[in-house]
């Protein structure tokens, strides 16, 4: 499979399950410290996951949706390195707002669990709050290539030092600095990125 930004998901079947396994891979390992604060840890992680895959189910409407009108203009060596770099540089906006903060503060906090009954349903609400959190850094891995394995780690990583490091801003600030070089640079010298596969 093509891993570069524009990649064919393929099947939505296919990119389900694809999607649900990067997802555990991706965001299970920031989420143990809230998976061991609530009562039922497996209930949890599959409401939880079951959030981030109604998410991929929108993504992957949108993204099939814009590939079917045939915009010749976002072929990649047309516009195609400005649009990427442009939802990229979209990501580190969000990153800024008041709702980013609201959400990431949510994701961040093990007390806001004791407020809510039952495992599963504590998880698809938590997996809201961090959709909210982290959702735009996924847009910003559908630009890079939502099927590029270097790319998938590198915002992981990301997710887990906004989630676990004990500097909220600092954490925030830094990874809002990352995404902005990384757009610039996806969109002025793409070739120069390390791990991104150009189209074609």
């Amino acid at each position: 499979m093509d891993m570069g930004p524009g990649t064919d998901l393929g099947g939505l079947g296919w990119f389900a399950v694809v999607w649900v396994t990067m997802m555990a891979a991706m965001m299970l390992p920031s989420l143990v410290p809230m998976a061991l604060a609530a009562a039922g840890p497996g209930r949890f992680a599959a409401g939880y996951l079951l959030t981030w895959v109604g998410a991929g189910v929108v993504a992957y409407a949108v993204f099939q949706g814009v590939r079917s009108l045939d915009i010749s203009w976002l072929a990649w060596d047309k516009g195609g390195p400005y649009v990427a770099g442009g939802v990229i540089l979209a990501a580190a906006l969000y990153e800024l707002t008041p709702v980013k903060t609201r959400c990431l503060r949510h994701c961040r906090d093990p007390e806001l669990l004791a407020r809510r009954s039952g495992a599963f349903l504590t998880g698809v609400g938590h997996g809201g709050f961090c959709v909210g959190s982290s959702g735009a850094l996924m847009a910003a891995l559908f630009a890079l290539g939502v099927m590029n394995v270097a790319w998938m780690i590198v915002v992981a990583a990301l997710v887990a030092i906004e989630k676990l490091l004990p500097w909220e801003r600092v954490a925030v600030g830094a990874t809002a600095a990352f995404i902005v070089v990384l757009g610039l640079a996806v969109a002025f010298a793409p070739g120069q990125v390390p791990g991104l596969t150009i189209p074609g």
